[in-house]
């Protein structure tokens, strides 16, 4: 089964009169769908009372929970200091989601436009192989760390970076976002067949297994050469990629993944377009 929710919280959700995301989860479900993605992209804010209230929540109205780690978490940096705080970060992210019972935690690995590429890359590793023992040595190895793909050029994230950052450990599972590979490649994501050769590459690194439990985000991008510039809804037909050759895909290579969706100020709305979307093709 294929879960579908929103990264963040929908403008009307705040309009609706709704203050506080611990009523996210009983919100979502009224709509009808079933994941949720708490953003610490600020930072890791929530207290751990708080955190349980939310995880009650989400147990109660069937809600998949998921955390977006801090942005500002760099894994190449030059700078010994910001490496170690990457970590630290990574851990307190790791922490709230055992206080919420969230199963996922969404990991930007960083940039590297101040060192080698591959030094960036084999740096990253060595963060993220430390992470993954400070992890185990604190009984939080049960909580998936999920390395994002991300959509500018001088950021670590292409799939093959990727998929080579989760090579590392079976537990660790990678964040595809279909909208950064699409911005990426300069608007490389045109037919069904170009997913069905992304689901391939990623099978064929780590297996079926990690493949049908992938964690996804998706929603149409505007792009430069730079690559990412911005996440646009659904509706606005001119932006790519087109969710149903990718929900068209998916139902092919038969996926039990988390989708979440990533439309600015619409998510939950454009969650339950996809969702829709992709149960109509059954």
């Amino acid at each position: 089964m294929v879960k579908f929710g929103p990264g963040g919280n929908s403008e009307s959700f705040y309009e609706q009169g709704y203050k506080l995301s611990v009523d996210m989860p009983g919100w979502l479900r009224k709509m009808g769908l079933d994941a949720y993605e708490y953003q610490c992209n600020k930072g890791v804010k929530i207290g751990r009372k708080t955190a349980e209230e939310m995880g009650r929540n989400a147990a109660l109205n069937n809600i998949f929970l998921s955390i977006h780690a801090p942005y500002y978490i760099n894994m190449p940096s030059p700078e010994e200091e910001k490496r170690i705080n990457s970590v630290r970060y990574i851990f307190e992210t790791l922490e709230a989601a055992k206080w919420m019972g969230a199963k996922r935690i969404v990991v930007h690995v960083g940039s590297y436009s101040k060192v080698d590429k591959k030094w960036a890359l084999e740096t990253s590793a060595g963060v993220l192989v430390k992470t993954l023992q400070i992890a185990k040595e604190n009984s939080l190895d049960d909580i998936a760390i999920c390395p994002e793909v991300l959509g500018k050029v001088n950021q670590i994230g292409t799939l093959d970076e990727i998929l080579a950052l989760c090579s590392l450990d079976e537990k660790l599972i990678p964040t595809v976002d279909f909208g950064h590979l699409h911005a990426r490649g300069m608007g490389a994501l045109k037919e069904e067949e170009d997913f069905i050769k992304v689901f391939e590459k990623i099978e064929k690194v780590l297996g079926y297994e990690r493949l049908r439990r992938l964690h996804i985000h998706f929603s149409r991008i505007e792009y430069g050469k730079g690559g990412e510039k911005r996440h646009r809804v659904l509706d606005e037909v001119e932006y790519g990629p087109d969710f149903l050759l990718f929900a068209r895909a998916m139902r092919k290579k038969r996926m039990d993944a988390v989708v979440i969706c990533e439309s600015r100020e619409l998510m939950a709305e454009d969650a339950l377009k996809m969702k829709r979307i992709y149960e109509e093709l059954e």
